[in-house]
């Protein structure tokens, strides 16, 4: 009867064994682990964009993007104290979310479809428009097709110079950069003609500079900042766009636009965007 127990034992072991097995297998092939649930999250965020996202010198980040992520972490259940920001770039963006170095990424991340191969995106949460800056004293540019033989710069893992020497075809020549802040540098410094992205991001960095830098004011796209969410979490970029939702029908997504960008001469659209679907 003691061997019949120990094999009985046995069998019942291998049983859970092989359940517990097809259990995590299912999960495997169900696709990445969600958002949904979790009790810390690690927000991608921009570090160098004034109004959108920027690392303070006490090393806490401030913007727009920064408190849109904190309200949609905290609809979704995470504690203030349990939301880590990391510092991402455009080039970043993506890798850090396929290597699990954050679970979100808020940083002015313009949809495409492209991009849409590599992540899932909710939202939008906003639609920016691209624009131009240049210097204040530059009165030749006057829209993006003055741009034609002018030093536009460009940054690596950026859409915005390829929506105007790629999609309108305008012959400028590129100046490269590895971040927007490094532009608006080279702008006041005469190395380069023009900077050409979105308005918000423009806008930020024009209060900044003060009078050395003029937005034309001439929108030529429409920009819809995605939240870039691992690619496959499908559960959990419907519970971003529920968030999100919330966040325009209970009045604070036109508190933080008008806290961020009040005093620009930016138009600022406070209704709910029209998403792209989780699918």
């Amino acid at each position: 009867m003691k061997r019949v127990r120990a094999k009985a034992g046995g069998w019942a072991a291998t049983v859970v064994a092989l359940v517990l097995g097809l259990s995590m297998a299912a999960c495997s092939a169900a696709g990445p682990a969600s958002i949904v649930g979790q009790q810390t999250l690690r927000i991608g965020v921009k570090a160098d964009q004034p109004g959108l996202g920027l690392r303070l010198p006490d090393g806490r980040f401030a913007g727009f993007d920064v408190d849109v992520a904190r309200y949609v972490a905290a609809k979704l259940g995470v504690h203030p104290d349990h939301v880590t920001f990391v510092p991402v770039t455009s080039a970043t963006r993506e890798t850090a979310l396929g290597n699990g170095s954050v679970d979100l990424v808020f940083a002015t991340y313009s949809i495409t479809p492209e991009r849409a191969t590599k992540v899932t995106f909710g939202g939008p949460y906003y639609v920016a428009h691209q624009d131009t800056m240049v210097r204040v004293g530059d009165t030749a540019i006057r829209s993006v097709h003055d741009l034609k033989g002018k030093r536009l710069c460009a940054v690596t893992g950026s859409n915005s110079w390829k929506r105007v020497t790629q999609a309108l075809n305008i012959a400028a020549a590129l100046a490269p950069a590895a971040s927007y802040s490094a532009c608006v540098a080279m702008l006041r410094d005469g190395r380069t003609d023009a900077v050409s992205t979105d308005d918000l991001i423009l806008a930020g960095f024009a209060s900044r500079a003060g009078p050395a830098v003029r937005i034309v004011n001439e929108p030529f796209s429409y920009e819809r900042y995605g939240i870039g969410i691992r690619k496959g979490d499908l559960s959990g970029c419907e519970a971003v766009n529920r968030a999100v939702s919330q966040m325009y029908l209970d009045g604070t997504a036109a508190a933080l636009l008008q806290k961020w960008f009040g005093k620009t001469r930016l138009h600022l659209d406070t209704h709910v965007p029209q998403f792209e679907g989780c699918g």
